[in-house]
């Protein structure tokens, strides 16, 4: 009885929420979502670890531990060979009793409406509850807030976890829910079994645009390929969400003179300031439009600023993708346009760029910003080229890309990497740098090609001792200066790009949808 009532007690606090209910322990709800339940128990495993080091992390002698498998709450975890379950037996008992886990996925379709509501823009909220514990997971995301009451992370027996699951939802939108089920208490593991009570989704109205969040720590994996990267990550590695929202995050840069980082939102348009506070956060828009205001601009899917980055002189410089150049922001609010065009020929859509420090400015030009891409017949030029901007002239450096991307100097600025966003030629290639801003003896850095996942090669940044860091295929990898794989870090959303702040040893993480930090342990190279 006393579990019930402790339901009972939670429910009415949401009561008065907008009304646009749908009830995922239903057939009606789940076939209204185009969802599946799938269920999968789960096995205690035996496995490698270390003991507490002097500084009480894992960096003693090794040691055994335990761990369980599988670990499903990857929004790319495979649970195709899972049993379906009837949304109807969610309350059914399942596990093997005493002390016992267990795994519920179900992948959900936004619709248009519900019970008559639009719900495009609207927030998405989740709310289940388990007998006994249950944590969630949201697109691979599980937040790990100290104190944490509900929400994604067990507050007690059968508490009401309720949390958000997406911001401004579009129709088609797809959610990844994985619900971890806890039978407890587990010190002394009860004679029964764990089932759901309940599982459902509102969708409520809030004010639109993205919002920052108190900093919360959410999962984070380190594959560790060489034990040179331990200098690097540490051995309890953080990350931390910082705001949620957007349409899509990218060209990160920090502005050391007031302590902020900007980045652009390149889909919505718009250049995003995030000043780091006590708590949450402040989020303001920088500017708007970010990149383009033309009268065809609906046919866009990318028409703001991406790269963005800091001259000599501190003055932010902004690849606008609509309006198809390199522009500079002047201390008055004025623009100078710094490049647009390469032998009376629009360029594509500049993506990525870095000075060098004597003003030198290279930056790349793929045709992603474009409404058709490459067959845009906006598109003026036949490829895709790697400039340098010099002294008021244009150089082409290179057209051997089909989609160059990110862009770096090394720290002692002899050598230019560049990143080529291509499925069937994911490089990245190392450039000798000259004087006049020319490169020569180029050379395959390090090859991708291989690596499973969708992704190809996006934003490339370097650290003061010369490692580069690539937005690749699962994650970030983190190359050597010889070009050896040292590791990956995979956040929960897959970072397209990167920039380091507050004292240098902080990495932003502009990471689709979302803004994320990490501390590490090498002082990055900053504009």
């Amino acid at each position: 009885m006393k579990h019930v009532l402790l339901f009972l007690i939670a429910a009415p606090v949401f009561a008065e929420l907008p009304r646009a209910v749908v009830d995922l322990a239903t057939a009606g709800g789940v076939k209204l979502m185009q969802a599946q339940w799938r269920y999968s128990d789960t096995r205690i495993v035996e496995t490698g670890f270390r003991l507490a080091g002097p500084d009480g992390q894992p960096t003693g002698a090794p040691n055994k531990t335990y761990d369980f498998e599988p670990h499903a709450g990857g929004a790319a975890f495979d649970d195709s060979a899972w049993p379906a379950i009837a949304p109807e037996s969610l309350s059914a008992r399942r596990g093997a009793g005493r002390l016992s886990f267990n795994w519920y996925r179900i992948r959900l379709t936004v619709p248009e409406r519900v019970a008559g509501v639009d719900l495009r823009g609207r927030t998405a909220v989740f709310e289940t509850s388990l007998d006994d514990y249950a944590e969630i997971w949201v697109d691979g995301e599980l937040t790990r807030a100290s104190g944490q009451s509900g929400g994604s992370v067990i507050a007690g027996w059968n508490a009401v976890n309720r949390l958000v699951i997406g911001r401004a939802v579009q129709p088609g939108q797809t959610i990844q829910l994985a619900i971890f089920g806890i039978n407890g208490p587990v010190s002394n593991p009860p004679t029964n079994y764990i089932f759901m009570r309940s599982a459902k989704l509102e969708f409520i109205e809030e004010p639109p645009g993205p919002v920052a969040i108190p900093a919360a720590e959410v999962n984070v994996e380190v594959r560790r390929v060489d034990p040179a990267l331990d200098a690097i990550v540490p051995a309890n590695p953080k990350i931390y969400k910082l705001a949620e929202g957007f349409q899509f995050t990218e060209g990160p840069v920090w502005v050391r003179d007031g302590g902020y980082l900007l980045f652009s939102d390149p889909n919505a348009n718009t250049i995003y300031k995030f000043l780091p506070k006590e708590g949450a956060g402040e989020l303001s828009v920088f500017r708007k439009p970010g990149g383009y205001a033309g009268a065809d601009i609906a046919e866009y899917k990318q028409p703001g600023s991406n790269g963005l980055t800091l001259d000599p002189q501190g003055r932010l410089t902004i690849n606008e993708h609509g309006n198809r150049r390199v522009a500079r922001l002047e201390k008055d609010g004025s623009v100078t346009e710094l490049a647009a065009a390469y032998e009376g020929k629009r360029l594509n859509s500049p993506n990525d760029l870095v000075y060098r420090s004597d003003g030198t400015l290279f930056f790349t030009d793929p045709p992603f910003g474009l409404p058709k891409f490459g067959d845009d017949p906006r598109k003026q030029l036949a490829f895709s080229g790697v400039y340098a901007a010099r002294n008021g002239a244009l150089k082409l450096l290179s057209t051997e890309f089909a989609g160059p991307n990110g862009i770096a100097l090394s720290p002692d600025e002899k050598y230019l990497y560049v990143g080529n966003w291509d499925e069937k030629k994911k490089v990245v290639m190392r450039y000798e740098v000259l004087a006049d801003g020319s490169v020569r003896d180029g050379k395959r850095f390090f090859d991708m090609t291989s690596a499973p996942g969708e992704d190809a090669i996006d934003g490339v940044k370097v650290d003061q001792r010369g490692h580069v860091y690539v937005s690749g295929p699962g994650g970030l990898w983190i190359l050597s200066p010889q070009g050896k794989h040292l590791g990956t870090i995979i956040p929960p959303k897959h970072p397209h790009n990167f920039a380091w702040g507050d004292d240098g040893r902080t990495l932003y993480l502009c990471a689709r949808g979302a803004l994320y930090r990490m501390r590490l342990n090498i002082e990055g190279v900053r504009p």
